[in-house]
């Protein structure tokens, strides 16, 4: 599909929405951003207290949460289809953070700081109730199995959804008979097909891991070679993003999933098996220890859907003890989330307006363009892209797997670049300014020079400023804790303080509520699965044609 001409189907869709009122609704988006960060004490370990209590409850906080380490602090915006609001949030929630965490800062990298021994990392806690007892034991259970230090590792997810305008002119458009929900539903998974065999271009941009302290690698094995004369920075010479490949949340046991992504119910089907037939490897490790102590939540490949790691999701909010594939059963997509975007140093969030809107042009593109049904074979070839581009991503030679064919990394960056600006120039007419094709510009300078990505950048300041690794994030993270202690909140400090005290308040609600104990709550909470008759049963069934 790649190596043709910028499609029609994309041309015609754009032209049929720039003629009707409003563009159509196509710059109507609505976006969330979750960012963690590492609590870090002031030499630069990881910080070993508890969740500040002056953050509110972890558990019930809407915007303040911790991910799997204690240490791992989570800052969630509402969604806003402002992408200024956005930023503005996770400003507010950082300066917050900062007046309630003492002389602790915030590692301002995807990689993390020095740690010491495994036992060291501290698991997340949320209380005493059956929902926090169960997320304590996942991240005990992740730990079992892929170790702690991976609890380790900050990133951003991008939340993303268009409007139902948009939807509507595009089921018009269609002539389509499905509902609006099942017509959303495919459209996202439509997104989600094309961004997999795309966000390899996201990796390039925005890669900002292309080095590690030693110490995260200690007792396991690894490709990457020092730093020059510096032997306690690791990296490879062309690295992008360290956190996505085989050092990160991956797993040799999930190589089996085969999520080809062609539709809800093989979805579904596919990631029920994983989490309901055992595993070989987890049931060595035991469910519970020999004091009936939860080790991990099953003995199954996944524990729950969240385990397996991709680089975007579809979702839909959940209710309390509502599974994730049960909500999206239920009701379908509702927004998608992309998790391969590493944490920007150089930005004191991590993130840019200018990278929004260039998200937002990449998500938009793979939604409005061809989307064919995918097979194992383009599975495997995009998993075989995802590790070139982690460990070589800025060769100048680097060369893609594209329908079975190598293609140069260059070339088809900027034959995707050529397509985007068909949708820059909707974007820019309906927003009245050329923010949207300003930020191509930008990033299509770094197909032509990679010393302007970041990876690059990093790797760049520590040989000019002869720091390690750690040295230079250490100094990034002193320089945003200076921006945030002198930030104002003004008047918002008391809405986040009200927060905080309305989470602590709900997390003794909850406590109170549980009248039955654990064991059954889990046996509640796993009946909600069903599975298919073998693991790749569903994404055969729906790849036939593909």
């Amino acid at each position: 599909m790649s190596n043709q001409k910028p499609s029609y189907q994309l041309s015609n869709t754009l032209a049929f929405l720039a003629s009707q009122e409003d563009n159509g609704g196509i710059h109507q988006l609505t976006r969330g951003i979750e960012k963690e960060s590492l609590r870090i004490t002031p030499e630069g370990t990881l910080a070993q207290t508890a969740h500040p209590s002056a953050l509110g409850s972890a558990l019930t906080h809407p915007q303040i949460t911790t991910d799997y380490s204690e240490a791992l602090l989570e800052f969630i915006t509402k969604p806003c289809t402002n992408s200024i609001a956005n930023l503005a949030q996770l400003r507010e929630l950082h300066a917050f953070t900062y007046q309630n965490i003492g002389d602790e800062r915030l590692w301002v990298t995807s990689m993390p700081c020095m740690l010491g021994k495994d036992s060291e990392i501290p698991i997340a806690q949320y209380g005493s109730s059956n929902s926090a007892t169960m997320k304590s034991a996942y991240r005990l259970g992740l730990g079992h199995r892929y170790g702690r230090s991976m609890q380790t590792i900050a990133g951003i997810h991008y939340n993303f959804s268009v409007s139902d305008s948009l939807w509507e002119n595009l089921r018009g458009l269609e002539n389509s008979n499905l509902s609006l929900a099942d017509f959303k539903t495919q459209g996202y998974f439509r997104l989600i097909r094309n961004f997999r065999r795309y966000f390899w271009l996201l990796l390039y941009l925005y890669g900002a891991s292309p080095s590690v302290c030693k110490s995260f690698v200690q007792g396991r094995k690894h490709r990457l070679i020092p730093f020059g004369n510096d032997e306690d920075s690791l990296h490879t010479p062309f690295a992008t993003s360290l956190r996505m490949g085989d050092l990160g949340y991956q797993s040799n046991a999930q190589n089996s999933l085969v999520i080809t992504y062609n539709c809800l119910d093989s979805y579904i089907e596919t990631l029920c098996y994983a989490i309901t037939q055992t595993h070989p490897s987890y049931a060595d490790i035991g469910v519970k220890d020999q004091q009936g102590n939860y080790q991990q939540l099953n003995d199954c490949l996944l524990q729950i859907e969240n385990e397996f790691y991709s680089v975007i999701r579809p979702k839909r909010t959940t209710g309390r003890g509502e599974t994730a594939l049960t909500a999206l059963d239920n009701g379908g997509v509702e927004y998608i989330e992309v998790r391969c975007l590493d944490i920007n140093p150089y930005e004191p969030v991590g993130i840019s307006e200018q990278q929004i809107h260039f998200l937002d042009t990449f998500l938009l593109f793979c939604l409005l363009s061809d989307s064919p049904l995918s097979n194992e074979a383009e599975y495997r070839d995009i998993q075989e892209n995802q590790q070139r581009m982690v460990y070589n991503g800025r060769d100048p030679e680097l060369t893609l797997k594209d329908q079975g064919e190598e293609r140069s990394l260059r070339k088809w960056g900027l034959s995707l670049m050529s397509e985007l600006k068909n949708i820059v120039e909707t974007l820019d007419a309906a927003n009245e300014n050329s923010a949207y094709q300003d930020s191509i510009d930008i990033e299509e300078k770094k197909l032509h020079d990679a010393a302007l990505t970041p990876s690059a950048k990093i790797l760049a300041d520590m040989e000019a400023k002869g720091l390690t690794f750690f040295q230079l994030a250490s100094q990034l993270s002193t320089k945003h804790q200076g921006y945030f202690k002198n930030y104002s909140l003004e008047n918002s400090v008391n809405n986040y303080s009200i927060l905080a005290e309305e989470s602590l308040k709900k997390l003794v609600q909850i406590e109170q509520s549980d009248h039955i104990g654990f064991d059954e709550y889990l046996k509640n909470y796993y009946s909600q699965y069903q599975c298919a008759d073998n693991p790749n049963e569903a994404n055969k069934k729906y790849s036939e044609s593909a």
